[in-house]
């Protein structure tokens, strides 16, 4: 059991990494939280976490090599998953146009609608390649001789350490100065937001 503690470490801090990295999950849980505040955030946070969770249970459980098998499933989520961010940048894309062009004040105009916690829940389950970085990361720490627990702590550092970084990255983001700097630069930085969506979810399909 001692030796397998340094073991479960190492992956949480390869996982720790893994999170903060660029994509659409951190790109729309740090609007989120800028936006619309820290319960919207942690929100966020645990959607994306109950997403990575089911995708951290078929990666444990070997059932990464579905996606694998099946190419033509893989990449129809992720038409899905590219529409789902095209129309999440097009919402922010349009409150920027609003606020420049018919002189609505910054928060007044159209913002993303909808339950947070779904927003993350879909913005990370819809994402196959989300499946693809777990099964890479999580197939060397099932090699060799293993505690019953193992499986299970894997699974754990997943889902808890995930829903659990990502929320207190959520409530950073409300330090004052941030958000009264976010809130004077709103248009210009939701533009960002929205264009980094769009970036992305051309690059999930791109070949």
């Amino acid at each position: 059991m001692d030796a397998a503690i340094p073991e479960l470490l190492a992956f949480a801090g390869i996982m720790a990494l893994g999170q903060f990295s660029p994509g659409p999950d951190m790109l729309l849980l740090t609007r989120t939280a800028l936006a619309e505040g820290g319960r919207a955030g942690v929100a966020t946070a645990l959607g994306i976490a109950t997403g990575l969770s089911v995708y951290g249970g078929l990666s444990v459980g070997g059932m990464a090599v579905v996606l694998d098998k099946a190419p033509a499933l893989r990449q129809a989520m992720m038409w899905v998953a590219a529409a789902y961010l095209l129309w999440l940048g097009y919402k922010l894309l349009r409150e920027c146009f609003i606020v420049f062009y018919s002189g609505a004040k910054a928060g007044e105009a159209l913002a993303l609608k909808g339950s947070p916690y779904v927003r993350g829940l879909l913005c990370n389950l819809l994402n196959p390649k989300v499946m693809v970085f777990l099964a890479a990361v999580v197939a060397p720490f099932l090699r060799g001789e293993h505690p019953e627990w193992w499986p299970k702590a894997l699974w754990g550092v997943i889902a808890i350490q995930g829903g659990t970084l990502w929320a207190l990255w959520a409530l950073l983001l409300q330090w004052r100065p941030l958000r009264e700097g976010y809130k004077k630069a709103q248009p210009v930085i939701d533009g960002l937001f929205g264009l980094g969506l769009v970036a992305l979810a051309v690059k999930l399909v791109w070949p």
